[in-house]
């Protein structure tokens, strides 16, 4: 069936003058809402909006929507945008309009939404229509309203398109700033386009802008990421030169790009030359922990473990995501003796919880197929009256099902239901009711329905769809029903 075609408020102007609504959507006479309705501050930006849609007679859309005088917030917006009688180019120019007004801000999450929204990924040649627009009905343009484009041009991952908007603000009057360059420099970063990137510089400083932290940190990715660490180094020597002093966000990310592209000695090199610095570039507990990742990454773990103790010794506590790493490489690398050394002086220390560490250790051995030693440890966890975490837990009675251990799983199940009563992914319930199911223990593939029905736990289809008719198959009528009643 054809679209129709409706005229919309600006019939100059490309961007307005034909909107195509498919014929199962309601048309703005049906599906606006009457005026003694209109009670919200969405429901009055929806009515004007929706007018606007068939009328060519109502003056230019940011005046009179600024003549409505009520609070605009990230609800009404959402509102506004999701509405599908709204006319996707008049939700847009909404949009960039809403970001103007002086008590709000669109959010990141907002943006997202937007993106999603207005397609705008899909269908990137509605910002330059948008911009075209402005253009002929000579509307107002400011470097707010660039901006307002570029990020989500950054949400959408629109490289190209976001080099044409700033490309365009000069048409407009508008000078760009630093801020302004820098979505579009982390665009081709992203892209791995740092010839694109080298330009953009380079541009900055012809029209006397100079790089601040965030240019520089997307430089230092951008060559890191093309193997060119002594570029990457060049760009902290020169920041001091205009005034940006570096400070620990963009040595770590120097040294994560070291790390990355298998420089461990360079690497290493840098963490040092941090340790000596005084002047807020100290490395912290992010930078360890992604030195001591990468070392693990490429087998070396005798360093891994020696920057762990230079850490400790600089007096940078580990974290839990310290720990968990260290474990976690320890065990794949088979060092696992150590891991256990390493937990008890942890614990000894404080600086982790037994369950916390032993937890992690179990998820790491199941990792690499040591079922009976994570079997064993969790054993001694429950003796020890140390309960495993939701993660171990679930990960042991998978891995026990899948192994066509289904009973052992539905034991230890019920042991630590009966301990602590953990609630667990539906995966693993799921699991263990097809392995159950499976291999004949239908009294205790019930008792695990039961407890899924009082928690509301949906079972996953992948895992049960055969197994209803299974037990259709063989008579269990009941099971099989009940099991179809929690299907999701």
């Amino acid at each position: 069936m054809k679209a129709r075609k409706i005229m919309t408020v600006h019939p100059i102007s490309p961007f307005f003058t034909t909107v195509h609504h498919h014929s199962n959507t309601p048309s703005p006479s049906s599906s606006s809402p009457s005026k003694h309705s209109l009670s919200t501050a969405a429901d009055s930006y929806l009515n004007l909006l929706l007018q606007g849609n068939a009328s060519q007679t109502l003056p230019p859309l940011e005046k009179t929507l600024s003549q409505i005088k009520q609070k605009l917030d990230s609800s009404s917006v959402e509102t506004v945008l999701r509405n599908p009688s709204t006319v996707r180019p008049l939700a847009l120019r909404f949009f960039v309009w809403a970001g103007h007004q002086p008590n709000y801000r669109h959010t990141a999450l907002m943006y997202s939404k937007a993106c999603e929204f207005l397609e705008i990924a899909h269908r990137p040649q509605t910002l330059t229509d948008l911009l075209e627009a402005y253009r002929v009905e000579r509307c107002p343009v400011s470097v707010r309203t660039f901006k307002i484009i570029l990020n989500l041009c950054r949400e959408a991952k629109l490289a190209d398109q976001a080099l044409g908007v700033l490309k365009r603000m000069g048409e407009f009057n508008c000078r760009p700033d630093t801020a302004s360059y820098n979505v579009v420099i982390r665009l081709f970063v992203e892209k791995k386009e740092i010839s694109m990137v080298e330009d953009l510089v380079e541009e900055m400083a012809l029209i006397g802008l100079y790089p601040d932290v965030i240019t520089c940190i997307a430089m230092i990715k951008g060559f890191c990421n093309a193997g060119r660490l002594e570029d990457a180094w060049a760009v902290v020597r020169r920041m001091r030169c205009h005034g940006c002093i570096p400070n620990v966000a963009v040595y770590s990310a120097l040294l994560d790009g070291a790390c990355r592209s298998g420089s461990l000695e360079t690497a290493l090199e840098l963490l040092e030359e941090m340790e000596k610095e005084k002047n807020g570039c100290e490395p912290n507990v992010v930078t360890y922990t992604s030195v001591i990742q990468r070392m693990f990454e490429k087998g070396r773990v005798d360093e891994a473990l020696t920057v762990l103790d230079r850490m400790r010794e600089k007096g940078c506590a580990p974290n839990w995501v310290t720990i968990s790493t260290v474990i976690n490489g320890l065990c794949m690398e088979g060092w696992i003796d150590d891991a256990y050394r390493l937990i008890e002086k942890m614990v000894a220390e404080g600086s982790c919880s037994s369950d916390r560490c032993y937890s992690s250790l179990t998820v790491s051995l199941l990792r690499m197929k040591a079922l009976d030693e994570a079997e064993k440890l969790v054993r001694r966890m429950l003796d020890s009256g140390v309960t495993p975490d939701g993660l171990a837990s679930g990960s042991l009675i998978k891995d026990l099902c899948l192994a066509g251990r289904a009973l052992d799983g539905f034991r230890f199940f019920h042991e630590v239901e009966k301990v602590c009563g953990l609630l667990l992914d539906s995966d693993v319930y799921s699991v263990l009711v097809a392995g159950l199911c499976r291999q004949g223990h239908l009294v205790e593939a019930a008792a695990v329905v039961g407890v899924m029905v009082a928690r509301g736990i949906r079972a996953r289809a992948p895992y049960i769809d055969g197994v209803v008719e299974e037990l259709k198959a063989a008579g269990d009528n009941e099971l099989a029903l009940h099991l179809l009643g929690i299907g999701g």
